[in-house]
Protein backbone atom coordinates (compact mmCIF):
# COMPACT_ATOMS: atom_id res chain seq x y z
CA UNK A 1 0.00 0.00 0.00
CA UNK A 2 1.61 3.52 -1.04
CA UNK A 3 2.55 5.69 1.69
CA UNK A 4 1.13 9.61 1.73
CA UNK A 5 3.18 11.75 3.75
CA UNK A 6 1.05 15.00 5.00
CA UNK A 7 3.92 18.04 5.78
CA UNK A 8 2.63 21.27 6.83
CA UNK A 9 4.07 24.28 9.21
CA UNK A 10 2.66 24.56 12.71
CA UNK A 11 -1.40 25.15 12.02
CA UNK A 12 -1.55 24.52 8.68
CA UNK A 13 -3.94 21.95 9.63
CA UNK A 14 -2.40 19.20 8.96
CA UNK A 15 -3.41 17.14 11.69
CA UNK A 16 -7.35 17.80 10.80
CA UNK A 17 -6.70 17.04 7.28
CA UNK A 18 -5.24 13.85 8.43
CA UNK A 19 -8.06 13.06 10.64
CA UNK A 20 -10.59 14.01 7.69
CA UNK A 21 -8.84 11.31 5.51
CA UNK A 22 -8.51 8.85 7.74
CA UNK A 23 -11.66 9.16 10.64
CA UNK A 24 -8.85 9.35 12.85
CA UNK A 25 -8.32 11.23 16.42
CA UNK A 26 -5.28 12.76 15.86
CA UNK A 27 -5.17 15.63 18.13
CA UNK A 28 -5.73 19.24 16.59
CA UNK A 29 -4.90 22.22 18.95
CA UNK A 30 -4.01 25.96 18.10
CA UNK A 31 -0.62 25.70 18.93
CA UNK A 32 3.19 24.43 17.57
CA UNK A 33 3.40 20.58 17.89
CA UNK A 34 0.14 19.16 18.85
CA UNK A 35 1.14 16.46 16.76
CA UNK A 36 4.63 15.00 18.59
CA UNK A 37 4.61 11.85 16.62
CA UNK A 38 3.79 10.41 13.38
CA UNK A 39 0.46 9.00 13.26
CA UNK A 40 -0.84 6.40 10.50
CA UNK A 41 -3.88 5.20 9.19
CA UNK A 42 -5.70 4.42 6.10
CA UNK A 43 -7.64 6.13 3.35
CA UNK A 44 -10.41 4.03 2.00
CA UNK A 45 -10.88 5.07 -1.59
CA UNK A 46 -14.29 5.46 -2.69
CA UNK A 47 -15.36 3.39 -5.96
CA UNK A 48 -18.39 3.68 -7.62
CA UNK A 49 -17.31 0.98 -10.11
CA UNK A 50 -16.68 -1.21 -7.54
CA UNK A 51 -19.75 -0.15 -5.22
CA UNK A 52 -22.20 -0.76 -8.50
CA UNK A 53 -20.48 -4.15 -9.63
CA UNK A 54 -20.86 -5.62 -5.77
CA UNK A 55 -24.83 -4.54 -6.23
CA UNK A 56 -24.96 -6.46 -9.57
CA UNK A 57 -23.06 -9.96 -7.61
CA UNK A 58 -25.01 -9.35 -4.44
CA UNK A 59 -21.62 -9.66 -2.70
CA UNK A 60 -21.28 -10.40 0.76
CA UNK A 61 -18.31 -8.42 1.15
CA UNK A 62 -17.08 -5.31 -0.45
CA UNK A 63 -13.25 -4.41 -0.14
CA UNK A 64 -12.18 -1.07 -1.06
CA UNK A 65 -8.42 -0.41 -2.18
CA UNK A 66 -6.74 2.28 -0.14
CA UNK A 67 -3.90 4.86 0.56
CA UNK A 68 -1.93 4.54 3.73
CA UNK A 69 -1.39 8.26 5.31
CA UNK A 70 1.12 9.04 7.66
CA UNK A 71 0.34 12.28 9.75
CA UNK A 72 4.06 13.75 10.29
CA UNK A 73 4.99 16.20 13.36
CA UNK A 74 4.61 19.37 12.22
CA UNK A 75 8.23 21.35 10.27
CA UNK A 76 9.37 24.83 11.40
CA UNK A 77 12.46 26.72 9.41
CA UNK A 78 15.65 25.03 10.48
CA UNK A 79 14.18 21.73 11.00
CA UNK A 80 17.26 20.06 8.44
CA UNK A 81 19.48 21.13 11.41
CA UNK A 82 17.75 20.02 14.18
CA UNK A 83 15.02 22.46 14.74
CA UNK A 84 11.77 21.75 16.53
CA UNK A 85 10.97 18.14 15.65
CA UNK A 86 14.03 18.39 13.09
CA UNK A 87 15.27 14.87 12.41
CA UNK A 88 12.45 13.05 13.62
CA UNK A 89 10.24 14.73 10.68
CA UNK A 90 12.76 14.02 8.53
CA UNK A 91 13.33 10.39 8.92
CA UNK A 92 9.32 9.28 9.09
CA UNK A 93 9.09 11.25 5.55
CA UNK A 94 12.01 9.04 3.79
CA UNK A 95 9.80 6.31 4.00
CA UNK A 96 6.60 8.13 2.16
CA UNK A 97 5.93 7.23 -1.59
CA UNK A 98 4.93 10.71 -1.88
CA UNK A 99 4.32 14.23 -0.33
CA UNK A 100 1.47 16.61 0.54
CA UNK A 101 2.29 19.31 1.34
CA UNK A 102 -0.49 21.20 3.43
CA UNK A 103 -0.36 25.64 3.08
CA UNK A 104 -2.73 27.13 4.94
CA UNK A 105 -4.15 30.07 3.34
CA UNK A 106 -7.35 30.62 5.91
CA UNK A 107 -7.33 33.40 7.93
CA UNK A 108 -8.21 32.82 11.63
CA UNK A 109 -7.11 35.51 14.44
CA UNK A 110 -7.60 32.50 17.18
CA UNK A 111 -4.97 30.30 14.98
CA UNK A 112 -1.33 31.63 15.86
CA UNK A 113 0.55 31.68 12.42
CA UNK A 114 0.51 33.37 9.23
CA UNK A 115 -2.09 32.56 6.30
CA UNK A 116 0.29 32.55 3.34
CA UNK A 117 0.15 29.94 1.05
CA UNK A 118 3.26 30.33 -1.22
CA UNK A 119 5.76 31.83 2.04
CA UNK A 120 4.61 28.48 3.47
CA UNK A 121 5.56 26.24 0.60
CA UNK A 122 9.53 27.98 -0.11
CA UNK A 123 10.26 27.52 3.74
CA UNK A 124 8.93 23.73 3.11
CA UNK A 125 10.74 22.96 0.40
CA UNK A 126 13.81 25.06 1.96
CA UNK A 127 13.79 22.57 4.73
CA UNK A 128 14.20 19.29 2.48
CA UNK A 129 16.33 20.84 0.24
CA UNK A 130 18.94 21.38 2.83
CA UNK A 131 18.46 18.09 3.81
CA UNK A 132 18.76 16.36 0.46
CA UNK A 133 22.01 18.56 -0.15
CA UNK A 134 24.03 17.46 3.09
CA UNK A 135 22.78 13.81 1.91
CA UNK A 136 24.24 14.27 -1.97
CA UNK A 137 27.55 15.94 0.01
CA UNK A 138 28.32 13.12 1.94
CA UNK A 139 27.04 10.50 -0.64
CA UNK A 140 29.37 12.57 -3.17
CA UNK A 141 32.46 12.27 -0.68
CA UNK A 142 32.19 8.97 0.07
CA UNK A 143 31.97 7.79 -3.79
CA UNK A 144 34.58 9.91 -4.74
CA UNK A 145 36.83 8.56 -2.72
CA UNK A 146 35.73 5.12 -3.25
CA UNK A 147 35.83 5.84 -7.00
CA UNK A 148 39.67 5.71 -6.63
CA UNK A 149 39.63 1.69 -7.12
CA UNK A 150 36.32 1.74 -8.77
CA UNK A 151 36.04 3.30 -12.18
CA UNK A 152 32.25 2.05 -12.67
CA UNK A 153 31.32 4.51 -9.98
CA UNK A 154 31.43 7.58 -12.56
CA UNK A 155 28.16 7.70 -13.69
CA UNK A 156 26.55 7.76 -9.97
CA UNK A 157 29.27 10.83 -8.91
CA UNK A 158 28.01 12.48 -12.06
CA UNK A 159 24.61 12.47 -10.83
CA UNK A 160 25.43 13.33 -7.45
CA UNK A 161 26.91 16.59 -8.75
CA UNK A 162 23.76 17.51 -11.11
CA UNK A 163 21.69 16.96 -8.08
CA UNK A 164 23.68 19.30 -5.42
CA UNK A 165 24.05 21.59 -8.16
CA UNK A 166 20.08 22.06 -8.60
CA UNK A 167 20.07 21.50 -4.47
CA UNK A 168 23.19 24.57 -4.05
CA UNK A 169 20.90 26.65 -6.20
CA UNK A 170 17.51 26.22 -4.23
CA UNK A 171 15.94 24.14 -6.82
CA UNK A 172 14.36 20.57 -5.54
CA UNK A 173 14.81 17.44 -7.25
CA UNK A 174 11.12 17.03 -8.49
CA UNK A 175 11.56 20.49 -10.04
CA UNK A 176 15.18 20.30 -11.70
CA UNK A 177 16.15 18.60 -15.19
CA UNK A 178 17.64 15.35 -14.01
CA UNK A 179 16.45 12.26 -15.96
CA UNK A 180 14.91 9.15 -15.38
CA UNK A 181 18.64 7.16 -15.37
CA UNK A 182 20.08 9.67 -12.92
CA UNK A 183 17.76 9.75 -10.50
CA UNK A 184 17.68 5.90 -10.52
CA UNK A 185 21.24 6.41 -9.40
CA UNK A 186 20.39 8.18 -6.88
CA UNK A 187 18.02 6.15 -5.28
CA UNK A 188 20.11 4.52 -2.38
CA UNK A 189 20.03 7.66 -0.22
CA UNK A 190 16.19 8.56 -0.43
CA UNK A 191 16.25 12.09 -1.25
CA UNK A 192 12.93 13.62 0.08
CA UNK A 193 13.17 16.56 -3.10
CA UNK A 194 12.66 13.13 -5.82
CA UNK A 195 9.17 12.11 -4.45
CA UNK A 196 6.16 12.84 -6.13
CA UNK A 197 4.17 15.73 -4.46
CA UNK A 198 0.77 16.78 -3.93
CA UNK A 199 -0.20 20.12 -2.99
CA UNK A 200 -3.29 20.85 -0.61
CA UNK A 201 -4.33 24.48 -0.28
CA UNK A 202 -6.67 24.93 3.36
CA UNK A 203 -9.07 27.12 2.61
CA UNK A 204 -11.85 28.60 5.03
CA UNK A 205 -15.42 27.93 4.83
CA UNK A 206 -15.28 32.04 3.29
CA UNK A 207 -12.83 31.29 0.80
CA UNK A 208 -14.91 28.64 -1.31
CA UNK A 209 -15.83 30.63 -4.00
CA UNK A 210 -12.50 31.86 -4.58
CA UNK A 211 -11.01 28.10 -4.06
CA UNK A 212 -9.96 27.34 -7.68
CA UNK A 213 -7.89 31.31 -7.33
CA UNK A 214 -6.58 30.91 -4.53
CA UNK A 215 -5.21 27.62 -5.44
CA UNK A 216 -4.02 28.62 -8.90
CA UNK A 217 -0.88 29.67 -8.17
CA UNK A 218 0.43 25.84 -6.86
CA UNK A 219 -0.24 24.41 -10.33
CA UNK A 220 -3.22 22.49 -12.03
CA UNK A 221 -2.92 20.01 -10.22
CA UNK A 222 -3.04 21.74 -6.29
CA UNK A 223 -6.76 21.02 -4.93
CA UNK A 224 -8.01 23.53 -2.38
CA UNK A 225 -9.78 22.30 0.56
CA UNK A 226 -12.15 23.14 3.49
CA UNK A 227 -10.13 21.13 6.02
CA UNK A 228 -12.34 22.12 8.52
CA UNK A 229 -15.50 21.35 7.07
CA UNK A 230 -14.01 18.54 5.76
CA UNK A 231 -13.46 16.96 9.20
CA UNK A 232 -16.84 17.93 10.34
CA UNK A 233 -18.06 15.69 7.91
CA UNK A 234 -15.57 12.95 8.47
CA UNK A 235 -17.35 12.81 11.75
CA UNK A 236 -20.91 12.32 10.82
CA UNK A 237 -22.63 9.17 9.40
CA UNK A 238 -21.85 8.45 5.81
CA UNK A 239 -26.06 9.70 4.58
CA UNK A 240 -25.16 13.42 6.66
CA UNK A 241 -22.04 13.48 5.36
CA UNK A 242 -23.22 12.95 1.85
CA UNK A 243 -26.42 15.33 2.74
CA UNK A 244 -23.61 18.36 4.15
CA UNK A 245 -20.78 17.85 1.26
CA UNK A 246 -23.67 17.84 -1.48
CA UNK A 247 -25.14 21.35 -0.27
CA UNK A 248 -21.94 22.86 0.76
CA UNK A 249 -20.88 22.16 -3.31
CA UNK A 250 -17.91 19.87 -1.90
CA UNK A 251 -19.12 16.81 -3.96
CA UNK A 252 -17.76 13.15 -2.62
CA UNK A 253 -15.10 15.46 -0.43
CA UNK A 254 -11.96 15.24 -0.22
CA UNK A 255 -10.99 12.13 0.00
CA UNK A 256 -11.82 10.84 -4.05
CA UNK A 257 -10.00 13.92 -4.75
CA UNK A 258 -6.58 12.96 -2.90
CA UNK A 259 -6.68 9.02 -3.81
CA UNK A 260 -6.99 10.41 -7.62
CA UNK A 261 -3.84 12.76 -7.56
CA UNK A 262 -2.35 10.51 -5.47
CA UNK A 263 -2.79 7.24 -7.60
CA UNK A 264 -1.72 9.60 -10.93
CA UNK A 265 1.41 10.99 -9.47
CA UNK A 266 2.77 7.33 -8.26
CA UNK A 267 1.43 5.85 -11.49
CA UNK A 268 -0.94 3.49 -9.77
CA UNK A 269 -4.00 2.07 -11.18
CA UNK A 270 -6.86 -0.27 -10.38
CA UNK A 271 -8.27 -3.63 -11.45
CA UNK A 272 -11.43 -5.34 -9.74
CA UNK A 273 -13.00 -9.08 -9.18
CA UNK A 274 -16.43 -9.40 -8.13
CA UNK A 275 -18.44 -12.24 -6.95
CA UNK A 276 -21.00 -12.94 -5.07
CA UNK A 277 -18.81 -13.98 -1.78
CA UNK A 278 -16.85 -10.35 -2.64
CA UNK A 279 -16.13 -7.64 -4.74
CA UNK A 280 -12.73 -6.11 -4.36
CA UNK A 281 -10.37 -2.70 -6.04
CA UNK A 282 -6.98 -4.27 -5.90
CA UNK A 283 -3.93 -1.54 -6.74
CA UNK A 284 -1.52 -1.78 -9.42
CA UNK A 285 1.30 -0.21 -10.99
CA UNK A 286 0.45 1.24 -14.45
CA UNK A 287 1.47 -0.61 -17.61
CA UNK A 288 1.43 -3.85 -15.80
CA UNK A 289 0.98 -7.18 -17.63
CA UNK A 290 -1.56 -9.74 -16.31
CA UNK A 291 0.78 -12.23 -14.32
CA UNK A 292 2.28 -9.18 -11.82
CA UNK A 293 -1.42 -8.10 -11.43
CA UNK A 294 -2.23 -11.56 -10.53
CA UNK A 295 0.63 -11.51 -8.02
CA UNK A 296 -0.93 -8.06 -6.64
CA UNK A 297 -4.38 -11.30 -5.52
CA UNK A 298 -1.72 -13.21 -4.10
CA UNK A 299 1.93 -14.46 -5.36
CA UNK A 300 0.77 -18.58 -6.10
CA UNK A 301 -1.55 -16.93 -8.77
CA UNK A 302 1.47 -14.91 -10.45
CA UNK A 303 3.19 -17.74 -10.10
CA UNK A 304 0.72 -20.75 -11.49
CA UNK A 305 -0.66 -17.75 -14.31
CA UNK A 306 -1.98 -18.95 -17.63
CA UNK A 307 -4.78 -16.99 -18.85
CA UNK A 308 -6.86 -13.82 -17.30
CA UNK A 309 -10.42 -13.32 -18.68
CA UNK A 310 -10.94 -9.78 -18.72
CA UNK A 311 -14.16 -7.57 -19.21
CA UNK A 312 -14.43 -3.43 -18.43
CA UNK A 313 -16.52 -2.72 -16.24
CA UNK A 314 -18.87 -0.92 -17.39
CA UNK A 315 -19.52 -3.86 -20.24
CA UNK A 316 -19.80 -6.25 -17.21
CA UNK A 317 -22.25 -3.99 -15.45
CA UNK A 318 -24.55 -3.39 -18.73
CA UNK A 319 -24.21 -6.96 -19.26
CA UNK A 320 -25.44 -7.94 -15.89
CA UNK A 321 -23.49 -10.60 -14.68
CA UNK A 322 -20.17 -12.70 -14.99
CA UNK A 323 -21.52 -15.73 -15.99
CA UNK A 324 -24.03 -14.12 -18.96
CA UNK A 325 -20.70 -12.11 -20.17
CA UNK A 326 -19.08 -15.41 -20.46
CA UNK A 327 -22.43 -17.01 -21.94
CA UNK A 328 -22.46 -14.24 -24.53
CA UNK A 329 -19.00 -14.67 -25.42
CA UNK A 330 -18.00 -11.22 -23.99
CA UNK A 331 -14.90 -12.30 -21.64
CA UNK A 332 -11.54 -11.77 -23.56
CA UNK A 333 -9.32 -14.43 -22.78
CA UNK A 334 -5.26 -12.77 -22.28
CA UNK A 335 -2.46 -14.15 -21.82
CA UNK A 336 0.99 -13.21 -20.27
CA UNK A 337 1.57 -10.01 -22.46
CA UNK A 338 -1.69 -8.33 -21.68
CA UNK A 339 -1.30 -5.19 -20.34
CA UNK A 340 -4.29 -4.74 -17.86
CA UNK A 341 -6.14 -1.30 -17.74
CA UNK A 342 -7.53 0.70 -15.07
CA UNK A 343 -11.33 -0.36 -14.80
CA UNK A 344 -10.98 -4.13 -15.82
CA UNK A 345 -12.69 -6.80 -14.39
CA UNK A 346 -10.66 -9.98 -13.87
CA UNK A 347 -10.52 -13.88 -12.91
CA UNK A 348 -7.35 -15.31 -13.20
CA UNK A 349 -7.11 -18.81 -14.07
CA UNK A 350 -3.67 -20.24 -12.46
CA UNK A 351 -2.02 -24.09 -11.84
CA UNK A 352 0.65 -24.65 -9.64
Amino acid sequence: MEHLGLVGLPNSGKSSLFNALTGGETLVAPHPFSTMESAQGVAQVPDERLDLLAAMSQSQKVVHTGVEVVDIAALVKGANSGEGLGNRFLGALRDCDAILFVLRAFEDPSVPGDSDPESDLLTLELELVLSDLASVEARHYRQSRAAKGDKSLGAEIAALERAQAALGEGIPLYRSDLDADERALLAPIFLLTDKPVLVVVNIGDDQLDRADEIAAPFGANALPVCVQLEAEAARLDPEERAELLDGLGLGAGVVPRVAAAAYHLLGRRTFLTTGDKESRAWTFRAGAKAPECAGVIHSDLQRGFIRAEVIHWDELLEIGSWNKAKDLGKLRVEGKDYEVADGDVLEIRFNI
